[in-house]
């Protein structure tokens, strides 16, 4: 069917149209946000947020003396992950966080802005409940990662570059459990324990970790994205053992794998996650999938003939 020249200029305006709306609801969505953080209350302070990051256990934890304030399920810190409060370049830095949204969320289906990320993560990583989005806490973590963005945009390209290994390359094999065993034996133990629960900073649960449990009671539910092996071992390879992360691909692959075979929080309602299944992380470790590949290639891999299988349903007419 052809158009002619009238009704391909309608079209043409149509998607204009659609495009400047798109745009300009984004627009107006982070000058919404703007707005709301300058007008937040005093208490939210970007230096409270930092302090949350870092002491989250402490502030947010199922300790806390006041019912109300009990947000997290877990005694981690949000720094447990986004290693020195997010403030350095690299894998899991925060600085670039806040100029990536609102945008598009396979998982949750929608647009989803910067507090419904924390929220993700108070939910997953933290294994809690969500914070109300206009309650002090939420407003100054925002305004804390909101900073770091300031504080990158103003950086040189030189302290822009994160010092850390040659990225992860993902090995065309399934993990092998067994060989991780071996790796969190000879690297990872000395810190997180033989048993994976990591080291106490005192013996008040209130006060966190110096290093943090990776698997058991207290440590992040099998919803978070800790959970995918490809997720963990890009995390793994670019960090870890901390302070001189030196493994290679193949040995944070396996060590991933290793870790995640461990029991760990559940989180209710996964089969919820990711309404376009189709766009589902082909590591990621729970059902449903839209294909037919096994439960245990979608946890350990080979993950590229996954990947191969929906690259081909987006090239089919």
């Amino acid at each position: 069917m052809s158009l002619d020249k009238g009704n391909m200029r309608l079209l043409i305006s149509a998607a204009a149209t659609a495009g400047a709306i798109v745009v300009g609801g984004l627009i107006i969505a982070e000058r919404s946000a703007t707005n709301e953080l300058d007008s937040a209350p005093a208490a939210a302070t970007a230096e409270y947020g930092r302090y949350l990051l870092r002491e989250t256990a402490a502030y947010l934890g199922p300790d806390h003396e006041n019912p109300e304030m009990r947000y997290t399920g877990t005694h981690l810190a949000c720094a447990s992950c986004h290693l020195d409060i997010g403030e350095k370049p690299g894998t899991l830095s925060l600085l670039q966080t806040s100029t990536r949204y609102p945008r598009d969320s396979g998982r949750d289906g929608g647009m989803r802005d910067l507090r419904d990320r924390i929220n993700g993560c108070m939910e997953r990583s933290m294994n809690g409940r969500k914070l109300p989005r206009d309650s002090v806490e939420m407003i100054a973590m925002e305004k804390y990662i909101t900073r770091l963005g300031d504080e990158y945009a103003a950086m040189s390209p030189t302290r822009r570059a994160p010092q850390e290994p040659g990225a992860f390359v993902e090995p065309d094999r399934a993990a092998s459990v067994e060989a991780g065993r071996a790796v969190y034996t000879e690297k990872c133990q000395v810190c997180h324990g033989d048993d994976g629960l990591g080291l106490q900073a005192t013996a008040n649960l209130e006060k966190g970790y110096v290093f943090p449990p990776l698997w058991g009671p207290d440590s992040f539910n099998n919803g978070a994205g800790m959970t995918r092996v490809l997720t963990a071992a890009r995390f793994i390879k670019a960090r870890m053992p901390f302070g001189r992360p030196d493994l290679t691909s193949d040995q944070a692959y396996d060590v991933a794998a290793y870790i995640n075979s461990h029991t760990r929080p559940i989180k209710a309602n996964l089969e919820k996650d990711f309404p376009d299944l189709t766009r589902k992380p082909v590591d990621s470790p729970y059902p449903p999938y839209a294909d037919d590949f096994p439960h245990e290639q979608h946890k350990l891999g080979p993950f590229k003939p996954i990947r191969e299988y929906y690259e081909s349903l987006k090239e089919a007419p």
